[in-house]
């Protein structure tokens, strides 16, 4: 039995790439749901309803777990699918309780999609580990976009970077929280605006460790090496993907986020 790991895009991709990882035996689903991305730009009903339909999907598909690696599914949907699913269904929110437990004396910022960022679920997270007020929130609604275009490191990404922390002094952060799985392609991007100490967190290494643990409690963790050399089906939107140029994409997205990995 497979693991599946769902996002709106290649974003869950970073997320897929830790848990590959952290469980190197597994083998898995990936589920972009590239039709209907950016989510963080749809209303709440139609993030639920495309999420329902992914994880019926893979459900269909016999996986015995299932990762939501989307901080704005996990925010809509993680209860309602908990509920109506009987299988352990995995979420992923931005790393804020690390992020206080290291700021020293300077603030924390967390970007996020602007569903996430004016979601109670985020606001909830914050309120319960920023007791002295140190997290601000930034709404990225471009940067979904100009992941999906595979645009990381160009003149026009610094441009939407640099206009969308312009009120704020980056010299004033030591944390940089990536509240989008998305946002995990422009570390090295990200090193070049902030100061050279900021810290860069996300929540993947957490949300696989948390994967790791369920399998185990629930006696379903693969401890063999996987049958096929490929261990991962990926689909978009329901397609399984097979034409060749597309897969040699992934596999570049992939080493790019191995060497995200070292930043």
């Amino acid at each position: 039995m497979k693991i599946g790991v769902f996002d709106s895009g290649i974003g869950g991709l970073s997320t897929l790439h830790q848990i590959m990882h952290t469980l190197p035996d597994e083998e898995y689903v990936f589920y972009a749901d590239v039709d209907h991305v950016p989510y963080g730009e749809k209303t709440k009903e139609e993030v639920l309803q495309y999420v329902d339909e992914a994880v019926q999907f893979m459900v269909s598909r016999k996986c015995k777990a299932i990762v939501l690696a989307c901080n704005t599914a996990t925010s809509v949907a993680i209860t309602p699918m908990r509920q109506k699913y009987k299988l352990p269904i995995i979420g992923i929110e931005p790393a804020v309780k690390p992020a206080v437990m290291h700021h020293g004396n300077k603030r924390i910022m967390v970007i996020a999609t602007p569903i996430t960022a004016r979601e109670a679920k985020l606001a909830n997270l914050i309120h319960r580990f920023d007791e002295e007020g140190n997290v601000d929130v930034v709404p990225m609604p471009g940067l979904v976009r100009l992941a999906q275009d595979c645009d990381f490191v160009s003149e026009h990404v610094m441009e939407y970077l640099n206009a969308a922390f312009a009120g704020y002094d980056l010299t004033q952060y030591s944390e940089l929280v990536l509240g989008c799985t998305h946002y995990n392609y422009f570390k090295d991007t990200f090193s070049m605006i902030f100061p050279k100490d900021i810290e860069i967190v996300d929540g993947n290494q957490g949300v696989a460790n948390n994967l790791k643990n369920i399998l185990k409690t629930c006696g379903i963790i693969n401890l063999s090496t996987p049958e096929h050399q490929d261990s991962v089906e990926y689909y978009y939107s329901g397609h399984l993907v097979s034409d060749q140029k597309e897969l040699e994409k992934i596999h570049k997205l992939h080493e790019r986020l191995e060497r995200m990995l070292q930043i």
